[in-house]
This record gives structure tokens, C-alpha cells and sequence, in this order.
């Protein structure tokens, strides 16, 4: 697959001193979903602000589509859709005429067609003629969309475009990103929200005090970095776990009624057999297991601790 955006050594330093984003190496892929998480203040915003030229950045070279945004910024811009995180929909002009002016800024030629496309696909046809000033939260985060695909770019870019949403509104976000994606747009999303990484990316960078920790496939990272959890209910209540069992580093929960066994899922041996030997010769005896798969949230949190400590 082709590299629709790469960044090569982008760093961000204020006149302050204050160092928003340390240099950052990126690619990112034609036709895929790319989700950048970190938390508030991690570089996210900082990160997109530069690619789409808002921000001058301190050093290194973007291009996106093979344009430099410096050398050839007007093709490179035009490639681009933008959905900040702010909500900034708040003109008197109709839904239609604000999606319609956003074309022509790009220097695009009126296409109703298009444009009726866009706002049906963001169920906004019927508010076609509302003042944008009166939309609903959520209504004004589509409107938003709407204007960013106005021109038909190749990459869209959403920084926290959930961010204030409800839960019903952000799955049907969610489909739409996917339905973009199907029709050869490149999505590059910035979340604190690990489900909307977890539902939807195929790659998953995580940023933390302005530096790229890691850039993964989302299934290989839960691979690799996932862990699993043996959940047995014992027959009996247990006052406290046998000495016998302590290199397990077992939890004891559930009045005693449960045991939970982690284990890293890369592990030659994992264990498990010997926990069930050993339980067995203990005469403890359980009713029921289940193991459950660490989620994504659990690896985040985990690399931010990590990275914190390095």
C-alpha cells in the first residue's frame, strides 16, 4: 500500500522554550484508517495544526500526496480535509450556502450533486436550510464534516471528532469514517476515546508529552502487547490465596469465590497447566473458567505508565 502523508522530523518548540512536539517520523497509508491516541495536551492537535499548515513547525518536511506543504502548499492544502476540534459553526448562513462557500475556497467549480451527496451522507439534507447558528451540538459536528469534504479531498483529518457526542451520534460517525474509507479517503483520527481506535482503525500510533511511542497494526499491537486473563469460580470460598500459589501473583475477588490468573499471551509456556496441577494438589476446585483478552485501553494505559517510568 502507497504513503498518502509522510512526516519526516517535525518538532514544534515555542518562542517560550516550551517543546510542544519533539521531532516525529510518520507515514501513513493510502486508503486506511489512522488513529493517533494520546491524552489532552499529548502533541494530537499539535501534530494536524502543522500538516495542514495552520502551525509553523520548528523543523522537518511534510508532504502529503507527493506535495510539500512549504514547496507546493495550494495542492497539498487542497488535498486535505480538516474537522478541528473546536466547534466553529456557529454563522448565520444556511447549512447549504456554508458547505457551498467551503467548496469555493478551494477553487472548486459548483457541484450541487456533490454537495446534496455530502449532506445526505451526514443526514443534514433536511437541514439544508437552517441557520448553522441553530443547529444541535451534534448536528454542527456533522456540519463541520460536511464542509471538510465540501472539495473532495483525498485525506480527511478529525481531531476528537466525538468529543462532546453522544454515544448514539458517534456510532453513526463511526459509519460514516468507514463508509469514507470504502469511497478511497485516507482517515487520520486523533481520539483520547480508546473504543473509537479500537472500532475502527487499522493502525493505531500512540503520543505521549510530544513524542510517537509507538506505530502499530491494531491486531498485531494486541498481539503483542496484550495479555489474558484465566478467571476461575471456585466451589469453595478461599480466606486467602495458599503460599504454594504465590508465583502466580493470582487475585483473589469475589469473596474469595474467584481466582484470576494473568499471563502474557506471548509466553511459551504461560502457565496454565502448572496452575491447574498445582490447584488440583492443593484440593482447591473450581466450578467454572473463562479467560477474557486484554483491551486496548488496558495496553494504552499500560505504555503511557511505561513511558512515564522510562
Amino acid at each position: 500500500m502507497s504513503t498518502v502523508l509522510s512526516v519526516t522530523g517535525v518538532s514544534k518548540t515555542y518562542a517560550t522554550g516550551f517543546t510542544a512536539l519533539k521531532p516525529v517520523d510518520l507515514d501513513v497509508r493510502r486508503g486506511e484508517i489512522f488513529a493517533l491516541l494520546g491524552p489532552n495536551g499529548a502533541g494530537k492537535t499539535t501534530l494536524i495544526s502543522i500538516i495542514c499548515g495552520i502551525v509553523r513547525r520548528s523543523s522537518g518536511t511534510v508532504t502529503v500526496d507527493g506535495h510539500d506543504i512549504d514547496r507546493d502548499y495550494r495542492a497539498a492544502r487542497s488535498t486535505i480535509g480538516l474537522v478541528p476540534q473546536e466547534l466553529t459553526a456557529d454563522s448565520w448562513e444556511t447549512v447549504y450556502n456554508a458547505v457551498a462557500y467551503s467548496r469555493g475556497l478551494f477553487g472548486k467549480a459548483p457541484d450541487a450533486a456533490h454537495l446534496e451527496k455530502v449532506l445526505r451522507a451526514l443526514s443534514l439534507w433536511d437541514k439544508k436550510d437552517a441557520k448553522a447558528i441553530t443547529l444541535s451540538g451534534g448536528m454542527k459536528r456533522r456540519l463541520l464534516i460536511a464542509k471538510a469534504l465540501s472539495h473532495e479531498p483525498r485525506v480527511l483529518f478529525l481531531d476528537e471528532p466525538t468529543a462532546g457526542v453522544d454515544v448514539e451520534l458517534r456510532k453513526d460517525m463511526w459509519e460514516m469514517v468507514r463508509k469514507l474509507r470504502e469511497d478511497g479517503v485516507t482517515i487520520f483520527l486523533t481520539t483520547h476515546y480508546i473504543e473509537e481506535a479500537e472500532e475502527m482503525a487499522d493502525r493505531v500510533g500512540v503520543i505521549s508529552k510530544g513524542e510517537i511511542i509507538l506505530v502499530e497494526e491494531k491486531a498485531e499491537l494486541m498481539r503483542k502487547l496484550g495479555k489474558k486473563q484465566l478467571m476461575l469460580e471456585l466451589r469453595e470460598p478461599l480466606a486467602e490465596i495458599p503460599e504454594a500459589l504465590e508465583k502466580y501473583r493470582l487475585e483473589l475477588a469475589a469473596g474469595g469465590t474467584r481466582l484470576t490468573y494473568t499471563y502474557d499471551i506471548k509466553a511459551e509456556r504461560p502457565g496454565i497447566a502448572s496452575l491447574l496441577r498445582d490447584l488440583d494438589a492443593l484440593k482447591i476446585q473450581f466450578r467454572d473458567l473463562d479467560t477474557q483478552h486484554s483491551s486496548l485501553e488496558q495496553i494504552f494505559v499500560g505504555l503511557l505508565k511505561n513511558g512515564a517510568q522510562a
